[in-house]
């Protein structure tokens, strides 16, 4: 019994992990319908200017409000540099262009850096206080909870996540309306650069330490977090992320720690073919 508590509870911690990176998927599938596969290597790539300025300063706070500013204008260059030359071509053209931006982003914070790893704190204790939990879990629930709420108000209350949302499901309507679509898809990159940063930030401490590939494993797990729970519902990438987090929890302690890459590909597969809009995806109405 403790040993199915501890694996509860560390799977309920990994996984809010998970969900708070595949909020960030989420927000730019729903700003821009774009799967942005090179969000683990920006994501971490701020997190580097964290390190570097909290390093400069002293400062861990910092550092970590230096890398949400690095990552917004990060999103917004690439946005405006690399994504918007292949926003209308096939998806395929999309694809291979994160890819190359992963391996470019890796290499260049590897001749910087270099590839090995490097100590990056926690701003709080991550020793366990209770059933396996520490400060520092606490903190992480806390903040992707108030971040699934900030979002959610985001696309559901405000006007400018109405036009997110319409500039990226209607682009032509959109425009006939008076919305600036090519300025709400940068802004969808900036959020979800800024998402995407906020959790390897969080995720990074509790890895083996900050390298170039640091979030590869991770961006694996968000993103069937994302599928499972549905791309398009913020609250399902959180149920999503808890499921793959407990998952990989059980398959680990229970079977073996290699098998848990199996089991994510398995669970990924098993959505796709009898789900494929995600367990928690609203169905889309259709007047006839």
């Amino acid at each position: 019994m403790d040993r199915f508590l501890f694996l509860t509870m560390d799977g309920v911690t990994r996984g809010t992990i998970y969900a708070a990176f595949a909020l960030a998927l989420v927000l730019i599938w729903r700003g821009t319908r774009v799967v942005n596969f090179a969000q683990g290597a920006m994501a971490v790539a701020t997190v580097y200017i964290a390190y570097s300025v909290s390093g400069a300063t002293g400062s861990y706070w910092l550092g970590f409000a230096s890398a949400l500013v690095g990552a917004a204008l990060l999103g917004a260059v690439i946005e405006l540099v690399v994504a918007r030359r292949v926003h209308d071509a096939p998806p395929l053209n999309a694809i291979v262009v994160a890819i190359g931006l992963v391996l470019f982003l890796q290499a260049v914070l590897g001749m910087i850096y270099t590839n090995e790893y490097l100590a990056f704190p926690a701003p709080f204790s991550q020793n366990a206080v209770f059933a396996g939990v520490s400060p520092y879990d606490v903190f992480v629930f806390g903040v992707v909870v108030a971040l699934l709420g900030v979002l959610t108000w985001l696309f559901t209350r405000t006007p400018l996540g109405l036009r997110m949302r319409a500039s990226a499901f209607a682009p032509e309507v959109s425009r006939l309306l008076g919305v600036d679509v090519a300025l709400m898809r940068t802004l969808g990159w900036v959020l979800a650069a800024v998402v995407g940063s906020l959790a390897a930030l969080l995720v990074i401490p509790t890895e083996l330490g900050l390298h170039p590939t640091a979030m590869d494993d991770v961006f694996v797990a968000a993103f069937t977090a994302a599928v499972v729970g549905g791309l398009d519902s913020p609250a399902g990438a959180v149920l999503g992320g808890l499921i793959v987090g407990v998952l990989l929890s059980y398959v680990g302690g229970y079977v073996r720690s290699d098998a848990t890459p199996l089991a994510v590909l398995g669970l990924l597969v098993v959505v796709l073919l009898v789900r494929p809009g995600g367990l928690f995806a609203v169905p889309s109405a259709r007047r006839v």
